[in-house]
């Protein structure tokens, strides 16, 4: 299968992934906000977020692996690529270990010193949800090498299927939870913690039946990939670091000056955006080992050229389903929910804006990581993000509402993503002003013919289930758009070929 095939037959793959996700995702977030009240779903939103606020690491190392993985594959390294799988397989172990030790040690910390806002009779649930949630942690820490082996493998296809059985068995077990009287709570966590065993029997036992260099024990050491490995996942440790200590780290703003209850609408917020950006983070996924093995093949341009289609492709797909869902979220969370916390809408605006907007330049980002010198990147883009949390603070100590906190979010996101521009000039040699030209420009217009949809369809169309028909014709309308406008002749070339071989 050639390079650009794969690339549009795992982007389909995930993007089906997404949509049933998103719908599996919603159902369940109905469902167990109902089951288990506004109150103990804030919790399970809180402690979950602060076990997140080091749990990032999981993803961080997803990504370091993959990558080592993926410019090996571009070496055609193929013995390297065993000895660095299983040195980061064992390299998984440790970490997860540590953090383990590291969760179970500053516990008293976190429910003994008032730095979570909880109720007094529910710190014992609290605290049985935390230790549950690090169990379930350090199953997720181990499936990560094994999850970044099927990415640079580009078996994205695999993935996708158990991540819908996970979300399919996950909206079945919760069900069970209105036939239990007590500790709804507890049971929820202890449902998460087991679909995620599940989840690592399913990729680790596929991985060793279909790849020699997959293994469930490490089993060869080398020390100099080791420190490569380490260096690299440091760095990008406080980069994913930085993003969910502004995220979840509001979440603790929120929760020291409204109490647990608006944590509902936060999470609830958090949950749709992680939803939605299942679809952006399919480009990614299906697009990083190209522009990784590009870079390992010591091709520059085409890994710029590759990074470039993966901002544009990102940005649109995630534009195609948040511009309907922005302008019709009052209506949505009234459809979906019984009961909708305050400042959800509000919330869910802003977090999909700012998710949306990070697209436009994400594929500077793999691009950074193809080049593998992440330091200064980690330092000077992803720290800043870490300002939103002193302005948001600022902005209710001075008595401002809630969704102020809102603006910062957007505030920082906006000027994050443009410094990416700048940066990879430096680094990488990137050109600006073709990146505006083939990225930038190229989204406008499909921009606006889903704004002008969107208004259309809520200012003068009231029927049942008006968001289903807004995302629909919408989506209609845009895609001649972007096939004319925002693809170039190339990638135009390259899905009409797809579409021949498919009829043969």
């Amino acid at each position: 299968m050639s390079s650009s095939k794969r690339v549009i037959v795992n982007t389909l793959a995930q993007n089906i992934r997404s949509i049933l996700n998103i719908v599996l995702s919603f159902y369940s977030v109905r469902i167990v906000l109902d089951a288990l009240g506004e109150s103990d779903y804030g919790i399970f939103s809180l402690v979950g977020g602060v076990i997140a606020m080091l749990g990032f690491i999981t993803n961080a190392m997803v990504v370091s692996t993959q990558r080592h993985l993926s410019f090996l594959y571009g070496k055609d390294d193929d013995d390297g690529v065993s000895r660095m799988f299983s040195t980061g397989l064992l390299l998984h172990y440790l970490w997860g270990i540590l953090l383990v030790f590291v969760f179970v040690l500053v516990r008293p910390l976190i429910f003994n010193s008032g730095f979570l806002n909880i109720d007094a009779s529910r710190l014992g649930d609290a605290n049985a949800v935390y230790i549950i949630l690090v169990m379930s942690l350090f199953v997720s820490f181990i499936t990560a090498p094994y999850r970044a082996l099927y990415i640079a493998r580009e078996n994205i296809v695999f993935i996708s299927i158990v991540d819908v059985f996970d979300g399919g068995l996950k909206l079945g077990l919760v069900f069970m939870l209105y036939n239990i009287s007590s500790n709804r709570l507890i049971v929820y966590a202890l449902i998460v913690t087991g679909i995620a065993i599940l989840n690592l029997i399913a990729l680790a036992g596929y991985g060793v039946l279909k790849y020699r260099e997959c293994c469930l024990i490490p089993r060869r050491f080398d020390s100099k990939m080791m420190r490569q490995m380490s260096s690299f996942a440091g760095w990008t440790i406080y980069s994913t670091g930085c993003i969910v200590g502004r995220t979840q780290g509001l979440a603790v703003v929120l929760n020291h000056f409204f109490g647990e209850v608006i944590n509902s609408a936060y999470g609830i917020a958090i949950q749709v955006t992680g939803a939605v950006q299942f679809i952006a983070q399919s480009v990614q996924n299906a697009m990083s080992p190209q522009i990784v093995k590009s870079e390992g093949n010591a091709n520059r341009n085409l890994m710029l050229s590759k990074s470039e289609s993966a901002s544009k492709f990102a940005f649109l797909l995630m534009a195609i389903v948040v511009i309907p869902l922005v302008w019709e979220m009052p209506y949505i969370l009234n459809c979906w929910l019984k009961n909708v916390p305050d400042y959800s809408a509000v919330f869910c605006r802003y977090v999909l804006i700012a998710a949306l907007i990070d697209q436009v330049t994400i594929g500077l980002g793999i691009a950074n990581q193809a080049i593998g010198k992440i330091r200064n990147y980690s330092l000077v883009i992803n720290t800043i993000k870490l300002l939103t949390l002193p302005l948001a603070w600022f902005c209710l100590v001075k008595g401002l509402p809630a969704e102020s906190t809102m603006y910062c979010y957007l505030g920082v996101e906006i000027l994050c993503a443009c410094l990416r521009l700048p940066f990879l000039k430096y680094t990488a040699g990137l050109s600006i002003r073709h990146f505006v030209g083939h990225v930038c420009m190229r989204v406008v217009l499909p921009v606006l013919m889903l704004i002008l949809t969107c208004f259309i369809f809520t200012q003068f169309i009231d029927i049942e289930y008006r968001f289903v028909y807004t995302l629909i014709v919408s989506a209609i309308l845009c895609l001649p758009v972007i096939w004319y406008v925002s693809l170039c002749r190339q990638e135009r070339c390259t899905i009409r070929e797809i579409i021949k071989r498919k009829e043969r």
